[in-house]
């Protein structure tokens, strides 16, 4: 066979698979998924429904809450418990909710994404293990001395049974092999020292978790009694309901949807960059309906009309529009209490919960006493009682604040698509900061999405300008000292007390390391 049969034999499967993959297949293959999950919702309706990002937000049009496993996390060698991504807001969601249920899909043809399998399973026993370690450190020793009284030998060995009926062992799927099992709990103890001098403060999860965490697995092949359906508060532990919403053994299979026909997708939205145009999720549950009677032929234009008026929509409201006005208008709120020092804690962490719930729609957040907020930039355009502006969106926009040299433009992109970006812009960013934060002024920084790079300037910013109490300097304890990577760490799980959406990636994250140990000059 020659070079040339194997291009052309090459350009049709590749045309093939582009058609199977289109926009219509990929939405109706959502949209069906969608059902499945909202019959799991139903079976316990007090539990809120969390879309595990990004791939989970488009199968449901009524998540509560979102979080944030990586399948990176649980591959096969490369497993980890990465405190970068500690989602404390889940576990306090679940205790205060006696559990929940977690929604993600996987493309690869199994029946959970590695995020289920083992990512999550990890971080439930992890966690577990260290509250429990916790309590004992807060209780002290349960040894009764001889002298003692009767109660308060009681009340030891009543201790003693709590702390042995609290689950610390390592719940995994049938189908993670006994190698793979070893291999996790060799780690654990180191993974759990990891979290214990990470410098989060999990006190806040004893008074609301009263049981241990422990995921369960539900896909669309699980079979469920629905007479036999247990009530969540019935278990011994706190239910992380495990929802894979696609099907494994439907690849291509074609289904009809009113008079169309379409190829089904498993995980169909994943990667949205490489097929949804555009769209997310919510514009997409807010136009389903029209956009699956709108046929093969039809859907792409129609999706293009709708992201195109929701442009416009934006920009008539200045979220896109090169002129607009950040003075007057009304801001989330803010910690106003000057003593409040750089506790790494969850006593202040709110919870939003909506109908629907964007990927972008987290709040506008200041970092504790800091002076400083971060946030999207559609949210920053709702903000007002900021004196600078730094924005690190690669568009520009104008303001109306009365002195233009309060803000900044710094065109930052992705660590995908420039390595340095990030580092060559974070002097020009921690100046600037330095300048207004020293004159008192409160900072806004943002970008496009929030969740990474204007997390990865307030860090760099904080580590800085501040001290490990949380109080400005001005630099001076930064420069006489190296950051290590502990405790850029725990600056991190600071910023994500307050921006639980916070998503900074690997590449982001080295570059703001590199730039705290002076490791390039560009």
């Amino acid at each position: 066979m020659g070079d040339e049969t194997i291009l052309n034999i090459y350009k049709a499967s590749r045309s093939i698979k582009k058609r199977h993959n289109s926009l219509y297949n990929a939405l109706c293959s959502i949209f069906d998924d969608s059902i499945f999950v909202g019959e799991i919702a139903q079976l316990w309706p007090e539990l809120p429904l969390v879309a595990n990002l990004r791939c989970g937000l488009w199968y449901s049009d009524r998540f509560e809450h979102t979080c944030y496993f990586k399948s990176t996390d649980g591959h096969t060698n490369n497993l980890s418990f990465n405190t970068s991504r500690l989602n404390l807001h889940l576990a306090v969601l679940a205790g205060q909710k006696g559990g929940c249920i977690i929604v993600d899909s996987t493309r690869k043809g199994k029946r959970f994404p590695d995020s289920m399998s083992k990512t999550i399973p990890i971080w439930t026993c992890v966690m577990n293990r260290a509250i429990l370690n916790h309590r004992k450190r807060m209780c002290g020793s349960v040894s009764v001395a001889e002298d003692a009284s009767n109660d308060c030998k009681d009340n030891a060995e009543s201790t003693e049974q709590e702390f042995d009926s609290w689950d610390c062992s390592l719940h995994l799927p049938l189908w993670v092999p006994p190698a793979e099992r070893m291999a996790i709990e060799n780690h654990l103890e180191e993974w759990t020292k990891q979290l214990e001098t990470s410098g989060a403060d999990i006190t806040p999860l004893l008074s609301v978790l009263k049981k241990p965490l422990r995921p369960l697995w539900i896909s669309q092949k699980s079979v469920i009694w629905l007479n036999e359906v247990p009530e969540h508060d019935s278990w011994d532990f706190t239910p992380l309901i495990l929802v894979s919403a696609s099907s494994s053994s439907g690849y291509l299979q074609q289904r009809t949807a009113s008079e169309f026909s379409w190829n089904y997708i498993p995980g169909a939205g994943d990667d949205e960059e490489s097929w949804a145009r555009g769209l997310t999720p919510e514009l997409f549950w807010n136009n389903a309906i029209d956009l699956i009677n709108s046929g093969p032929d039809q859907c792409n234009q129609k999706v293009a009309d709708i992201v195109e008026k929701d442009r416009v929509y934006q920009a008539r409201r200045g979220y896109d529009a090169p002129q607009v006005s950040l003075k007057y208008l009304k801001f989330c709120g803010r910690n106003d209490n000057p003593s409040e020092k750089l506790l790494l804690d969850l006593k202040s962490t709110n919870f939003r919960s909506s109908g629907n719930l964007p990927r972008d729609n987290s709040a506008v957040c200041w970092l504790g006493s800091s002076n400083i907020a971060v946030c999207a930039t559609q949210l920053a355009l709702n903000a007002s009682n900021v004196d600078s502006i730094l924005n690190c969106d690669q568009e520009s926009f104008s303001s109306c604040l009365e002195d233009h040299e309060a803000c900044m433009h710094l065109p930052i992109v992705n660590s995908k698509f420039d390595r340095f970006s990030l580092l060559r812009n974070l002097p020009s960013a921690v100046s600037f900061a330095q300048s207004k934060l020293a004159k008192g002024k409160k900072l806004l920084v943002f970008c496009n999405t929030g969740e990474d790079i204007s997390i990865c300037v307030c860090l760099a910013i904080l580590t800085s300008l501040f001290t490990v109490e949380g109080c400005f300097d001005d630099g001076e304890s930064f420069s006489k000292t190296c950051i290590t990577k502990l405790e850029m760490r725990q600056r991190l799980i600071y910023i994500c007390k307050f921006a639980v959406n916070a998503r900074p990636s690997r590449g982001n994250l080295k570059q703001v390391f590199n730039f705290l140990n002076r490791g390039s000059s560009s």
